[in-house]
This record gives structure tokens, C-alpha cells and sequence, in this order.
């Protein structure tokens, strides 16, 4: 039993569908009771503007469309649609009624990331969510921070990824875990932000504009 988690039923169908469909890639779903912390940011906040990088099968998608307002919006980012297709996601989305706040982008992250910037969305997103391919996250952390107010919030995952960010050779042997330790220590000192790192889930850091 997970005490205190409350998902609403599309989610926790997609969720369900996506871990019979990939029971072996479960593990890149975003987990039930972090969905819910981004719910609540999402309303802590008065969110209105999010991008996501990282789709997968869109379960914190459809998570964080359910929470924002009926003007709200997600841009939500993954260089393909394949594992959506697989689970038959947009069929949650539409029983959940939010499929026009998602505007899905199959691209780059970083391209979709200039193109708003190039498009004056500069400190417009309120909330940024990064779980995808761990060497770009630190280009990904400095768009974002272009991109959100001040006071929005940057939401990383996988920041302790099963702990081997503490291995002292996994720092140097292993690509992501080096991009993830660096990432750590540069947010760590970053005066820019204000941080809290939790130990949960996969390890999620918080940072918050100033």
C-alpha cells in the first residue's frame, strides 16, 4: 500500500498500461508518489506554464495536464512518440479531457528549448521537469533557467541514479553518472537558485529561481 498517493483514473491507467506493455523499462516510468510532488508544486506555484523533457509514455504528462488550469499548458518534449503509440496515450489524454493543454514536440529537447527561447518565452514557464538522456542535462538546466520566472521551479530526476553518483569511479568511468555528479555539484553552489535535494524515488532536486 502507498500511503498517501492519490491518482486520478486515466493516470493510473496509463500507468498500469505502460507497466504491462514495458515490464522490463518500468523502471523509466516516473513513479507514483513523485507525480504526485509534482502535482503539488504544480498548484503550490499557480502554474499555468510547464515543459517536460521526457516524455516516455506520458504518465507525468498527463499528471501535470490534470493539475493546471483549463488554460494551462505543457510543453512536452521527446525525440518520439513510439512508446505513447505503444500504450495507446492519447486515448487517456482525451478521457481525461486535457489533450489540448499538451503540446507535444518531436524534436531535440535542446531545439525545442532555443525555439522558445527564439519565440520570446524567456521567464514565461513557471515549472520545468528534466528526465531524459543524462549528459545533456546540464544544457538542459541552463535553458530552463532562461525560460522560467523568477520564483518558478526546476525539477530534476535521477539525481542520486541508484546511488552510483557516491561511487567515486563510476564519476569517471560511466557517462552519466559523471554528467549527473557534475550537474549535483554545479546546482549545489549555483547562487542563482535555491535548492532542496530529496532522497526519494530516484533522487529529485528542486531548484527554485531567485
Amino acid at each position: 500500500m502507498e500511503y498517501g498517493v492519490r491518482e486520478p483514473l486515466p493516470l493510473k491507467q496509463l500507468g498500469q498500461a505502460t507497466v504491462t506493455k514495458y515490464h522490463t523499462k518500468h523502471s523509466m516510468l516516473c513513479s507514483a508518489d513523485e507525480a504526485q510532488l509534482m502535482r503539488l508544486l504544480i498548484q503550490l506555484i499557480k502554474a499555468k506554464k510547464v515543459i517536460e523533457i521526457g516524455v516516455y509514455t506520458g504518465y507525468n504528462t498527463l499528471s501535470m495536464a490534470m493539475t493546471l488550469p483549463t488554460d494551462g499548458k505543457v510543453v512536452a518534449c521527446d525525440v518520439t512518440d513510439e512508446f505513447m503509440k505503444d500504450v495507446q496515450s492519447e486515448q487517456y489524454f482525451k478521457e481525461a479531457g486535457v489533450e489540448s493543454k499538451i503540446d507535444l514536440r518531436l524534436q531535440s529537447a535542446i531545439t525545442t528549448l532555443d525555439e522558445l527561447l527564439a519565440a520570446g518565452e524567456a521567464e514565461s514557464f513557471d515549472l520545468v521537469f528534466i528526465d531524459a538522456d543524462k549528459p545533456s542535462y546540464d544544457q538542459y538546466y541552463e535553458k530552463s533557467l532562461r525560460l522560467i520566472r523568477k520564483g518558478g521551479l526546476i525539477v530534476i530526476d535521477n539525481v542520486l541514479w541508484s546511488s552510483r553518483v557516491c561511487d567515486p569511479e563510476k564519476r569517471i568511468s560511466d557517462e552519466n553518472t559523471k554528467a549527473l555528479h557534475n550537474l549535483n555539484m554545479k546546482v549545489h553552489k549555483d547562487t542563482r537558485v535555491v535548492i532542496s535535494m530529496m532522497p526519494f524515488a530516484d533522487g529529485v532536486t528542486i531548484a527554485m529561481k531567485l
